[in-house]
């Protein structure tokens, strides 16, 4: 099973930065176990949502022809909670995309106060001599529209990120079901 860990894109500029918010609520079961009386929500999956938010972004910039896997967190730090009732606002920048892998600092933010930043470095994977997907493109073109990518995405000359090649016709098919 895929846990997304981000609720909405709110800017994504294709290839420099993205925005997403995740609200927190007590109807989330892992709020009640961490911790009891006092539930917050856990870095590791505040780190995930990080992750989610500048993976996309990596992938959208290479037209989703590689995945995108989290190779290593080089550097985070956690400057205070996150608790139901509150909106955590992810936001990943890209530093750098080359051929093997990218890197993106990251931060979250409750409301103007500055929770978490870090750096996140992805790999690519290519499935040359793979014999099973990771995922199957229908399922992926679903989740990127659950999340508003394509609604809020903006390309660098400004115009709305159009779906990659590969993944329009998917698109479409899906539309007309």
């Amino acid at each position: 099973m895929r846990w997304i860990w981000i609720d909405r894109f709110t800017e994504f500029e294709s290839g420099r930065r993205a925005v997403a918010i995740k609200n927190l609520s007590l109807a989330e079961e892992h709020l009640h176990d961490h911790f009891p009386g006092y539930p917050v929500m856990p870095g590791s999956l505040i780190i995930e949502g990080l992750a989610q938010t500048g993976g996309l972004l990596v992938g959208e910039a290479r037209a989703f022809e590689e995945k995108v896997i989290l190779a290593k967190i080089p550097k985070l730090t956690f400057h205070g909670p996150a608790r139901p009732g509150e909106t955590l606002t992810y936001t990943a920048t890209i530093e750098y995309i080359q051929d093997d892998g990218a890197m993106v600092k990251v931060t979250s933010h409750v409301g103007d106060r500055l929770q978490a930043e870090g750096e996140i470095v992805f790999a690519h994977l290519n499935d040359a001599g793979r014999q099973r997907r990771s995922f199957e493109p229908k399922n992926f073109v679903f989740t990127l529209k659950l999340l508003g990518v394509f609604d809020v995405g903006r390309g660098a000359d400004g115009n709305l990120l159009p779906y990659p090649p590969g993944l329009e016709a998917l698109r479409r098919k899906a539309n007309d079901e």
